[in-house]
């Protein structure tokens, strides 16, 4: 509760959330860096800030007024998380939507006031399909009240990001609930950058970050000389995480569209990056000893931490 009451008070579920609703409304790289810093300090602290403030981020596809009333006026700390599987279905019944369905994956559960989750569109229990076959979706935001959490996730790490299961049945929703994750309201620059952009990189971050507390520990163990290909390439992914960062920043600054190659390119880099230090991390570990296989001990921890982050399905793609 200690932990809370501080990520609260230091305002981090709101990173990029505008200061008109109460955020510290941090640019791309500025961000970046703090992520990086929470990362350091504790895989689940750093992962859970980062779901949680990536589903806060949502604000911007939201309209106005549910936003005002999600951040202003329903909690006085709103936390926004959820699943981004389409594990249910939302039935469309006039100007609302009856949701049904369980998600998996819901970063910090146990804490949200609010949950985020996309379903699949039916109406009379047909599924409606795009143009191109695809099946229709909206993302919603609901409240904590309209869930069932359910205690399941029981990892070798980041065990204290709760990334429970949740259950929703048969709740009723306005439509104005809902959003598309690629359509933003707000005009702030933070809503300007390709979604898939910003969740890359904000994983990336952690990733690197569990990393540099890796080297922090190894260090106590091993010789410099053993560790300098890994300092060297966590040095050198958080300079392409950075350089990219600025890139993005400028594009978005100037209006400029980012094209799909790039987007494509900006994957690719990350993904062979978290390649490149999940491998190394497992060359390194057999060499720090029984220490490092202590449950107590930290590399213990960030090795367990890290390679349960490694199963996202963003880099496992």
């Amino acid at each position: 509760m200690k932990l809370l009451k501080w990520i609260a008070e230091e305002n981090l579920w709101n990173i990029w959330v505008p200061k008109a609703y109460n955020g510290l409304e941090l640019p791309l790289t500025e961000g970046l860096h703090k992520l990086k810093e929470l990362a350091q300090i504790d895989g689940s602290l750093g992962w859970t800030i980062t779901l949680c403030s990536g589903a806060n981020y949502f604000i911007g596809n939201l309209k106005p007024e549910t936003a005002e009333r999600v951040f202003l006026t329903e909690t006085g700390n709103t936390i926004l998380g959820g699943s981004g599987g389409m594990f249910g279905t939302a039935e469309k019944t006039d100007d609302h939507y009856i949701l049904n369905g369980t998600w998996k994956y819901g970063t910090g559960a146990p804490y949200l006031t609010h949950f985020t989750l996309n379903a699949k569109i039916t109406k009379k229990g047909k599924e409606l399909l795009n143009n191109d076959g695809s099946a229709q979706f909206r993302s919603f935001v609901i409240p904590k009240q309209a869930v069932t959490v359910i205690d399941d996730w029981q990892t070798m790490g980041l065990q204290a990001t709760a990334t429970c299961s949740f259950s929703v049945e048969k709740y009723r929703t306005h439509q104005d609930n809902s959003f598309i994750y690629n359509e933003f309201q707000l005009p702030h620059a933070i809503f300007k950058i390709n979604f898939s952009v910003f969740a890359d990189l904000t994983l990336w971050i952690n990733y690197i970050g569990m990393g540099l507390h890796y080297l922090e520990e190894a260090v106590n163990i091993l010789e410099s000389e053993q560790l300098k290909i890994f300092k060297e390439n966590l040095d050198k992914a958080e300079t392409q995480l950075f350089t990219i960062a600025a890139e993005i920043e400028k594009q978005t600054a100037s209006e400029k569209t980012i094209h799909l190659k790039r987007i494509s390119e900006i994957h690719q880099t990350a993904s062979g990056s978290v390649k490149q230090l999940s491998g190394q991390i497992i060359s390194l570990h057999p060499l720090l000893g029984i220490r490092a296989a202590r449950k107590e001990h930290p590399l213990n921890q960030v090795f367990r931490d890290y390679f349960t982050a490694t199963q996202h399905h963003i880099f496992t793609r």
